[in-house]
């Protein structure tokens, strides 16, 4: 199994601390954000990585090497001075993560979490399995429902256990946040270019397109599997997050 961290982003709302340090190699708690990454995937026996990256590119092979230390192969790679989003980042990268249908890992380079994730499916059931978190204050409406499968009895269960699996609808009463964690299988991008359409960027070379309409396009068929993680779990997008996350974890 493989994995793909995004590292692409601009980093807008960081600045100032993005200026000269892409957000991924800002650190919280001693170290910088993306290897509390790297230290999880390893220690899940993953052993191929790739990083993607834009905005101040140059400082990932300096900061992370060919990863080594942490046991892994490590590969970067340059989306240009515009990044792809999360869409084409992915699609970008697929040669990298392929190995026929075998699903991969992603994750997104700014967010810290508790998270074990030694939890997620080597297979998903469908074309994808997401982690779910609770809405953050910068986040109150979420992103995906949560539906969980009704138990023998017929009864819904209140309070789903912790790691338990459900299907994600783009629709619901109550939508729980993506937390940027996720398994994914290359069949996501089977028909992209007609779930895309026309969108700015889709006919650029490499294409540029958001991976939600994908996910979309699955959760419509059924597609797409998910959990609850009620943990801990922080999307570092401003400076003053990313000096709580720091402190906390000092």
């Amino acid at each position: 199994m493989r994995a793909l961290i995004f590292a692409a982003g601009l980093g807008e709302r960081m600045r100032p601390l993005t200026d000269t340090t892409p957000k991924p190699l800002l650190r919280a708690g001693g170290k910088p954000l993306i290897e509390w990454h790297l230290e999880k995937l390893a220690a899940i026996g993953i052993h191929e990585v790739v990083v993607n990256t834009s905005w101040l590119a140059e400082q990932f092979p300096h900061a992370l090497g060919d990863g080594s230390r942490w046991g892994i192969d490590l590969h970067c790679i340059y989306e240009g001075s515009t990044p792809l989003e999360t869409g084409g980042g992915m699609w970008n990268a697929l040669p990298f993560l392929r190995d026929g249908d075998e699903a991969f890992i992603a994750v997104n380079g700014d967010v810290w979490t508790d998270y074990d994730f030694s939890l997620l499916p080597d297979e998903p059931a469908g074309d994808a399995h997401l982690v779910l978190v609770d809405n953050p204050p910068q986040h109150p409406r979420g992103d995906f429902a949560l539906h969980y499968p009704l138990p023998a009895s017929g009864e819904r269960v209140a309070k789903p256990g912790e790691g338990q699996i459900g299907e994600v609808a783009s629709d619901g009463d109550s939508k729980l946040t993506f937390s940027g964690i996720g398994v994914y299988r290359p069949s996501l991008f089977d028909d992209w270019r007609e779930i895309i359409g026309d969108a700015p960027g889709a006919d650029e070379t490499p294409p540029r397109f958001k991976l939600a309409p994908l996910l979309r396009a699955a959760m419509a068929r059924g597609a797409v599997a998910g959990e609850h993680h009620r943990g801990k779990w922080t999307d570092v997008g401003t400076p003053e997050r990313l000096a709580e996350l720091d402190a906390s974890l000092k």
